[in-house]
Parts: structure tokens; sequence; C-alpha cells
């Protein structure tokens, strides 16, 4: 099965960015081959619907969710992929319908994703109150893991940038997590249906970005709604989306998403799951706090009259201006930085830092500089 080439037969065009908003998927929802199967099952914190789309007939049922955090909206995107895959007409939809139940809730905070903001509208980490159940939001999610009693949760994610593959030097493009049940993270029958598919998963994308696959901190908090999940009973995977070189959009990790929910439903749909597949589970490298979007080797900075040869990065905020997500760079740090990568690395040579004002790089200070006056550097990157 082509897998790349079932994403470019499904891939809605429509939506496309970081910036996906209520207004960007109702036109989606409203569609005449979704519509029926589309109702409002809510509303959030500032009265804005929250939609479920549910397909198929089949007997094994499977609660997915995205956009829990507003600024989160990669798996979205694949998940509206994967939706346009079931409405498709081909056999393997068929297929797939006729042995799932799919119950999917596109954007759980609208609230956050019109703000760009993890949280939502009263600040609250949708993701931490999965105990209180103080949101309305929060409370819509669990109302429905209750009346849909799924036999398999997708709590879909993005990670920041700064997350690589252990110590590879490689970034984390996609991770994954089967959520502790348990403060001493055992494993029961309920987290090994979980890791098993996870490694199954890992499988098929080493074939697309080898080495470019984590496993998120199996850290144990019961107010996080993974880890109550699998507390309750039910097997849950958590995906996050993260980087890939030179796509800050993610609209190449959104391919690996949905071929990570492709491959996660076929390899269901053939009960191709070896019994106890946990070595494999953790064979995948874990997450590792490794990157910045820039790193600058080899600068000669002034420092109290000395010069000395020294490193420094810049990260990425990402500003929301005007409807637009804008990817602004800031200097974070300089030092050694040794066991940190950059997804941008320049090699100064020795070069003198200059910015107009010093020559230190300074801490949220814009990267705009240039080096002995020659090499000019606009928002991080080299200017041609």
């Amino acid at each position: 099965m082509n897998l790349e080439q079932l994403f470019d037969q499904n891939k809605e065009k429509t939506i496309e960015g970081r910036y996906i908003t209520l207004e960007n998927i109702e036109p989606l929802l409203n569609k005449e081959s979704l519509k029926n199967d589309v109702k409002i099952i809510g509303e959030s914190v500032l009265g804005k619907p929250i939609y479920s789309y549910t397909k198929g007939n089949g007997k094994t049922k499977i609660y997915l969710w995205s956009q829990m955090h507003g600024n989160e909206s990669t798996t979205t995107k694949a998940l509206f992929d994967f939706i346009n895959l079931l409405n498709n007409g081909s056999d393997l939809a068929k297929e797939l319908l006729n042995s799932f139940t799919f119950y999917c809730i596109p954007m759980l905070n609208p609230d956050g994703a019109k703000l760009y903001t993890r949280a939502n509208a009263n600040s609250i980490d949708l993701n931490r109150d999965s105990q209180d159940l103080t949101q309305p939001e929060s409370k819509i999610l669990r109302a429905i893991f209750e009346d849909f009693k799924p036999d398999y949760c997708f709590n879909l994610h993005d990670q920041r940038t700064i997350f690589g593959v252990a110590d590879t030097g490689k970034p984390a493009t996609v991770s994954f997590l089967a959520p502790s049940y348990n403060q001493e993270r055992e494993i029961n029958e309920t987290r090994l249906k979980a890791i098993n598919l996870i490694a199954g998963i890992n499988e098929v994308l080493q074939h697309y970005i080898p080495g470019q696959v984590g496993r998120f901190d199996d850290s144990f908090n019961i107010n996080c709604i993974g880890d109550t999940f699998q507390y309750l009973g039910v097997p849950t995977i958590l995906f996050e989306a993260g980087h890939y070189p030179d796509d800050y959009e993610r609209e190449k990790t959104r391919k690996f998403v949905f071929m990570s929910l492709l491959a996660s439903f076929i390899i269901l749909n053939e009960n191709d799951i070896v019994h106890n597949r946990n070595d494999k589970y953790l064979n995948i490298p874990q997450n590792n706090v490794s990157f910045f979007d820039f790193m600058y080797k080899n600068v000669k900075i002034n420092y109290d009259g000395n010069e000395i040869i020294t490193n420094f990065v810049a990260q990425y905020k990402e500003e929301l201006i005007g409807n637009k997500i804008n990817f602004n760079a800031y200097i974070i740090e300089a030092g050694d930085l040794k066991g940190y990568y950059g997804h941008y690395e320049y090699d100064a040579k020795g070069a003198l830092y200059k910015d107009g004002q010093s020559n230190i790089p300074k801490e949220n200070q814009r990267a705009d500089f240039n080096f002995d006056g020659k090499a000019f550097f606009v928002n991080g990157k080299l200017k041609n």
C-alpha cells in the first residue's frame, strides 16, 4: 500500500499552515458529503460550537480529538485528510468503515485556536483538567468518552521544535506515548495494547522518516487526559506532531501523522499486533530537548574587552499578527551549548559578531546581526 500516494489523493487542500481556526474547518464540516455525520456537541467558554464527526458502523470504536491545545493544529489537518479518505468510496474506505466506528472531535478548543494559545479562553490547560473538569471543553470530552465507550483513544497534539530523537541530532518529527496509568508506570493489559500499536506504527514510519520517531516521556500525571483514560481502562495513544527540516508550517509533518493514523487502523483491522512488543516500544528513542531553531558556531565576541570564541542560539517565537502566524527569531543564549543542535546552523569561523549596538549577542534580542560586516542575518537567516 502506497501511503504517500494515499495522502496526496486525500489531502484537504483548503486548510494549510499553522493557524487553523473554527472559521477554517466549518466549511468542511458543512460539506454535503460530511454534514449528515456532523453534530454540535457543546460550546466553548466563549460560546463557539464544538463539533463532532462520526462515521462507520464497525465493532471497534475509535475516539479521536485534536486541538485540545489551540495552537497545535497539525493533527487537525491530518484528521481532515483522513476524513477525506473515509469518504472517497474506495475499497479501503469501505473496509475501514465496516470494521470501525470513528468518533472525531476535530477542534476541542476553538477559543484557543482563534487566539493561537495553548490554553482555553479561561487560561486553563485542558490537558491538566481531566480530574477537576472545570471547563466546558473538558466536560464535553469526558462526557463523550463515557457515552461512546471507545476501544481506543487517540490524543492528537503538536510538540515544539526543541525536541530531538535522543542524542542523534535528528528532529523528533513524530513522537508517541502509551501513557502511564499509575505512578509506578507499570504495564497492564490496557497500556500494553497501546504499546503494541505504537510499535507497529513506528515500523511503518521508519520507511519514511528513519530515525525521526521519538517516544514521549511517560511520567504519570492523573490530571492529563491520556493518563486518565488509560487509568480508566481504555488504550490511549498520544500523538505529537513535531518538526521536519524546513517545515515550519508543518505541511510535511501532517503527511506523517496521516500515515500514522492510517497505519494504526490497518494494523488493528488486520489484527497484526504481536502479543507483547514492549521491547520494540522501548527501543524507540526518547524525546530529548536538544534543538534550537538557529545555532551559530565559532563566533568571536568582545566580552569585557576580551575577544573570545563562542556559540549562540536563536529561537522562533510564533506571534499572531493580523490573522497570520509570524515566525520571529530572538536570541536565546550564548555559550558552549554542547549536546545541542540547530535546525539551521552557521559556522562563523571566528568572525566578529556585530549588531549595531555591541559585539555581544543579548538574550531576547531580535536575531538581526552580522559577522565582520560581511555576512548579514535578518530574522535569523543569512541575507542573500
